[in-house]
């Protein structure tokens, strides 16, 4: 079986970090949808991690680590990944594997990002410019390239061929990007050269003779739910399916294979980029939660937007990906409010509603609260369940009813260490 692990929420709730806790547990750690426009944030032994592309995993021994096919590369952020592991002598080579069917981002495809989001003036989707987007619309228009291609010695002349359209392409949207291709694509050959270092796997085949060998495997989720390209709130959203069936596309995992289905929320609520977001505080409460939950995107240092916690997004949340269990991230970042506020459902058009509609934009939406009382505690140093403030167990037990699935961690800080069972 294959058990998941995804984010619920706008994305930075904290997979990273729960996926180096559990790997402990796993044989090996499969990614599968999104690029490097996702930060995943590790921290152990007092040094931060930022990872992009490669999965959680890789600073454990006994886990393989899979980059499955539902992913897009850019072999430039690649090779600066692998060069800033370099220093802790990690058998790379043996612990990293790349499915050949996972899509490449080319410099062009960065560059029309930029073109397309700089048309759009004030209707911008608050895009990462990571080419994440042009390159799920060239493989979705069957014209992209994978990491297979690198196998052929014809791969260049399919790059250029690609790399010239989006030229014209870039043209056709009409402002003023300054590039210098032939530098960028200096640097694109010099990180696919390093890409081409690694092993590349035929990572549907891989997957399922695991499974027939009975290897533990957890697939790990980028970005969160609500970004979901058919779930979330689109336009703002990413370019693949961020939800558990992005497993079995992004995998090649059948449906009747999926174990558990650990949900990863955080104990308030945070987005980057543009977007609906209903619970969004623009008071101190708000700027505390920033400031304490050091809310900066870890891919582009953007600040997070922050708000109290949305229980309509998370129930949607929950019940598209089938939740077996719940992790809930920087409860020690709501020590100190007096009163905590929970999102229970939303008044649209009228009427009090407990589901997410069509349209959460705050002309149709307005957020219905139940206050909590808060703690006083610091959490950071606890390492028990039974440590936990009652209030903070209150809150535990209010979600928990109101969810129907149990939680089962709650992380107290960034820490590896900072993490509690239950």
């Amino acid at each position: 079986m294959v058990d998941l692990l995804l984010g619920l929420q706008w994305g930075d709730e904290g997979k990273g970090k729960i996926v180096d806790v559990l790997t402990k547990d796993y044989d090996i750690i499969a990614r599968f949808q999104g690029g490097p426009n996702a930060g995943h944030t590790l921290e152990f032994d007092g040094i931060k991690h930022v990872l992009h592309t490669i999965p959680s995993g890789i600073f454990h021994e006994n886990a393989i680590n899979v980059v499955g096919n539902g992913v897009v590369i850019d072999p430039v952020i690649f090779k600066k990944e692998l060069d800033n592991l370099e220093k802790f002598n990690i058998d790379i080579a043996s612990k990293l594997l790349i499915s050949r069917k996972a899509h490449l981002i080319l410099p062009t495809h960065r560059l029309l990002d930029a073109a397309s989001e700089a048309a759009k003036g004030k209707a911008k989707i608050g895009s990462t410019l990571k080419g994440i987007g042009p390159t799920y619309m060239d493989k979705t228009g069957r014209n992209g390239m994978r990491v297979g291609e690198l196998e052929f010695d014809t791969w260049k002349k399919k790059y250029r061929t690609l790399a010239d359209k989006h030229e014209a392409m870039i043209g056709f949207y009409n402002v003023d990007i300054q590039y210098d291709l032939a530098e960028l694509e200096e640097e694109f050959y010099e990180g696919v050269k390093t890409l081409k270092q690694l092993q590349f796997i035929d990572s549907e085949e891989y997957i399922f003779q695991a499974q027939t060998e009975g290897k533990k495997i957890l697939a790990e989720g980028a970005q969160g739910s609500l970004l979901d390209i058919d779930f979330g709130t689109y336009p703002y959203v990413t370019s693949s399916n961020t939800t558990a069936a992005g497993a079995c596309t992004g995998l090649g995992v059948a449906p009747n294979k999926i174990g558990s289905v650990l949900g990863i929320f955080k104990a308030y609520t945070t987005r980057v980029g543009s977007g609906p977001f209903p619970t969004e505080l623009f008071d101190a409460d708000g700027e505390t939660m920033g400031r304490v939950g050091n809310e900066f995107g870890a891919t582009t240092g953007r600040p997070r937007r922050c708000g109290w916690l949305d229980l309509v997004a998370l129930k949607y949340a929950v019940q598209i990906n089938g939740v077996t269990e719940l992790m809930m991230m920087k409860a020690d970042v709501l020590s100190g409010f007096k009163t905590i506020k929970v999102c229970t459902a939303y008044k649209y058009k009228g009427q009090e509603i407990q589901h997410l509609p069509y349209n959460i934009e705050s002309t149709n939406v307005t957020p219905i609260y139940e206050e909590m009382k808060g703690w006083a505690k610091d959490l950071t140093k606890m390492t028990k369940a039974s440590e936990l403030p009652p209030a903070l167990n209150d809150y535990i037990a209010f979600l928990e009813e109101e969810l129907k699935v149990p939680i089962k961690i709650v992380s107290v800080g960034p820490d590896r260490l900072q993490t509690i069972h239950r």
